[in-house]
């Protein structure tokens, strides 16, 4: 069976998450339910990572097993069309060695967090950011940030739900940077790692939230994480503001593919 990888876009808000759930539509059935107006038979699909209700993606990374050797352009256009009207898209489709796993062979990934300063309610960006009404201190938030950085036992800021056998993750990058907005500030938080534990990334905005707002000296963040205590979290923020921004793998199979415009 020829297998495809799909490099997929959506907007998380009306879904329970990625994974399929049997009373609540998630993006997983949405994409299955596609490609199974094509192939009935076809196979579900699996993805190099889960979000959680309400977590965006920028390019999510899942590969199907299809009976007919299909053209990938066509492909991607044919899921569009019957992905229509909820908010995922198909940025692309491209045939990959029957071995490649969009999780297993994954060697990073990368995620972003919008955290928006205003008091004005958002409009344009509603649901697609976390929204604060005070203003945050950048530099206290890097210096904090620093302490992340590395391997470390992360049980701080993992769920009590999460399902990784360790605890121990080596976070490769996390740098935030401020944009001026109409009537306020943008924070965007750039996070990189092989994987990730379950709210990981939320807990560490919400902890850095607390920095920025001066609630938490940047030291807090490295007491935090040495205690190896979820209690010692800071709040852990919603998901809105939250994406799966990139998939890394050691040869991108997106690579050759044109942008299809």
């Amino acid at each position: 069976m020829p297998r495809y990888a799909l490099r997929i876009e959506y907007n998380g808000t009306p879904f329970a998450g990625w994974q399929r759930q049997d009373n609540a539509p998630s993006v997983q059935g949405a994409v299955e339910a596609a490609l199974r107006k094509l192939e009935p038979d076809c196979p579900g699909i699996a993805a190099a990572g889960r979000t959680d209700a309400g977590v965006h993606a920028l390019a999510q990374v899942a590969h199907c097993d299809m009976a007919k050797d299909w053209d990938a352009f066509r492909l991607s256009e044919a899921l569009n069309y019957h992905l229509k009207p909820a908010p995922v898209a198909i940025l692309q489709a491209v045939r990959v060695a029957d071995d490649w796993h969009a999780r297993f062979s994954a060697t990073e990934r990368r995620y972003l967090f919008r955290l928006l300063c205003r008091r004005a309610p958002a409009t344009h960006e509603a649901g697609l950011v976390w929204q604060i009404n005070h203003m945050l201190d950048l530099e206290p938030m890097r210096e904090a940030a620093a302490h992340l950085i590395g391997n470390h036992d992360f049980t701080t800021f993992r769920s009590t739900m999460c399902q990784a056998k360790s605890p121990v993750k080596t976070l490769d990058e996390l740098r935030i940077e401020r944009l001026d907005v109409a009537y306020g500030a943008e924070f965007r938080f750039h996070l990189r790692a092989r994987s990730f534990l379950h709210n990981q990334v939320r807990s560490f905005v919400g902890s850095l939230e607390r920095v920025g707002a001066g609630s938490w000296h940047p030291n807090d963040m490295k007491h935090a994480r040495e205690a190896c205590d979820r209690a010692a979290c800071g709040p852990v923020c919603p998901p809105q503001g939250l994406y799966l921004a990139e998939v890394g793998y050691p040869e991108d199979p997106f690579a050759k593919t044109a942008a299809g415009l």
